[in-house]
């Protein structure tokens, strides 16, 4: 299953110990099984040093997350934009 993306995050606790969580985007090609075209899958995996989970989405599943995850990321992006012109006005003021 080819990997697509990887993003790395790493992050201290409280005692100052690094850690790794890594967010994997994996895909699988659509096939013929027996004769009939079978969906490719899409798979969403979290990793961190201790353990790793995986979830399995067919194509429309994964287009529903990317979409919604789209929106949000814009609005949230579109936010602190909004902050950073109050921030500037009231430096100018």
């Amino acid at each position: 299953m080819p990997i697509e993306e990887e993003i790395i995050h790493w992050w201290r606790d409280e005692a100052g110990e690094l850690h790794r969580n890594a967010l994997r985007l994996e895909s699988e090609q659509p096939q013929r099984v027996n004769g009939f075209p079978r969906d490719g899958v899409v798979t969403l995996r979290l990793m961190n040093t201790v353990s790793q989970q995986a979830i399995r989405l067919s194509p429309e599943e994964a287009l529903k997350v990317s979409t919604q995850l789209l929106s949000v990321a814009k609005e949230i992006m579109n936010q602190k934009r909004v902050l950073w012109n109050e921030q500037e006005e009231q430096a100018r003021v």
